[in-house]
């Protein structure tokens, strides 16, 4: 068996998971090839991520006129697979001319068509025998199209929630049922894929957790006084983190020692500026800006708890990190999240409530040291039963050594 991994762009450092997934694959002796639609470079700091984009195949780097010549040739020499790719992309694109942007129309779809037949090939050429996608979208479209037009069979992760936000212009259900099995990062995320095929498909789909690397983990730092709360992500609609402004100038008149750091940026910032503004927490908010592993790591060592007041989510690889950082957290009860959160290792409120944000972070408070550093204790030994990289890769080689779907 050669592995070959699809991703739309690849690396990026914010999907580190995906590098260690098939560095873990690779510790297990399966050889896996790269391919990406397109690279990030420009924005890549890490070493790691750097070394990676030098092992990936960027299929758009090709340039227009080698892609379709590769294509073409594909397509010519298989004229009846080629008219069944044609037809099923035609109809993946007519679903997405009415879905949300980036689900694509026909053309699009066109497009994809062109990427899968060079894929194919390459394919065919590197003796590749199974292709595995990350994120149903435009990758797990390619990779659909590549095994119509006589590539290896493919499979493909799930992450959420952009597969759940639109399932029919993405053609979840199509790809769930020609794919040899479909992976879901929590048990949430494989019922929202459930809801997509009839029932007797359901046991092709698999949970398999985003991992953590336990070997670079140190002993948790000690909590510093506090409370100090850090919140990481993107500044997007879906992280909820006006709402977390909004909790903060609830709690912090009480809490006058009360200081969150926001690491991330994105098109919300002026947004979040200004409500800090507003509310006269200049004192209280720091904005970190992106932070590379190192930077994430310190300042994970630097907090009391991580707060993720997010709206829709998948099962935030952050909120696994900070627990086996031996952080106690404080998340919105959605999607996986509750799978991975317990009372006994942070606290847990429901999306769009400041007022409940508010008195979880008064709770955290009130908490005393000793309590804090059990919970983070717990939440560090759950982290790790529950998300070890080298766990979750020995699962998936599993799946892909079936010779066929259950």
């Amino acid at each position: 068996m050669k592995l070959a991994y699809l991703v739309n762009t690849y690396p990026r450092g914010s999907q580190t998971f995906i590098r260690r997934e098939i560095a873990a694959l690779e510790r297990l002796g399966l050889p896996i090839h790269r391919f990406a639609l397109r690279s990030d470079r420009a924005t890549l700091v890490e070493a790691d991520d750097l070394a990676e984009d030098a092992r990936t195949e960027h299929i758009l780097a090709l340039g227009p006129a080698p892609l379709i010549a590769s294509a073409l040739s594909l397509l010519a020499s298989r004229p009846g697979a080629s008219f069944r790719a044609l037809r099923l992309a035609l109809a993946c694109g007519a679903r997405g001319a009415g879905g949300p942007p980036g689900t694509g129309g026909r053309l699009r779809h066109m497009i994809y068509l062109i990427e899968a037949a060079h894929l194919a090939r390459r394919c065919h050429a590197l003796g590749i025998t199974h292709l595995h996608a990350h994120f149903g979208t435009n990758s797990t479209t390619v990779a659909m199209l590549c095994t119509a037009l006589g590539g290896p069979r493919y499979s493909f992760t799930t992450h959420g929630p952009e597969e759940f936000d639109a399932p029919h212009a993405l053609s979840l259900g199509e790809k769930i049922t020609r794919a040899a099995f479909a992976v879901a990062i929590s048990s949430f995320g494989r019922s929202q894929l459930s809801r997509w095929v009839p029932p007797q498909l359901w046991p092709r789909l698999h949970v398999i957790h985003c991992g953590i690397d336990p070997a670079r983990l140190g002993a948790p730092a000690p909590l510093p006084p506090g409370p100090r709360l850090l919140a990481i992500g993107r500044f997007a609609e879906q992280k909820g983190l006006p709402l977390l402004i909004e909790a903060m100038a609830i709690a912090a008149p009480r809490l006058p020692g009360l200081h969150l750091t926001l690491v991330g940026d994105g098109p919300l910032r002026p947004q979040i500026t200004a409500a800090i503004a507003r509310h006269g927490l200049g004192a209280h908010i720091h904005l970190a800006g992106w932070q590379d592993e190192a930077g994430v790591s310190a300042a994970l060592d630097a907090a009391t708890a991580l707060i993720l007041p997010s709206f829709a989510e998948g099962l935030p690889v952050v909120l696994m990190e900070a627990m086996a950082k031996g952080r106690p957290v404080i998340a919105t009860a959605i999607a996986g999240i509750p799978e991975l959160v317990t009372p006994d290792c942070g606290w847990l409120v429901p999306a769009g409530d400041a007022e409940a944000l508010a008195g979880a972070i008064h709770a955290l408070a009130a908490t005393p040291e000793d309590t804090l550093i059990q919970m983070g204790a717990l939440a560090r030994a759950r982290a790790l039963a529950r998300h070890s990289i080298d766990d979750q890769a020995r699962h998936l080689a599993a799946l892909f050594a079936q010779r066929d779907p259950a």
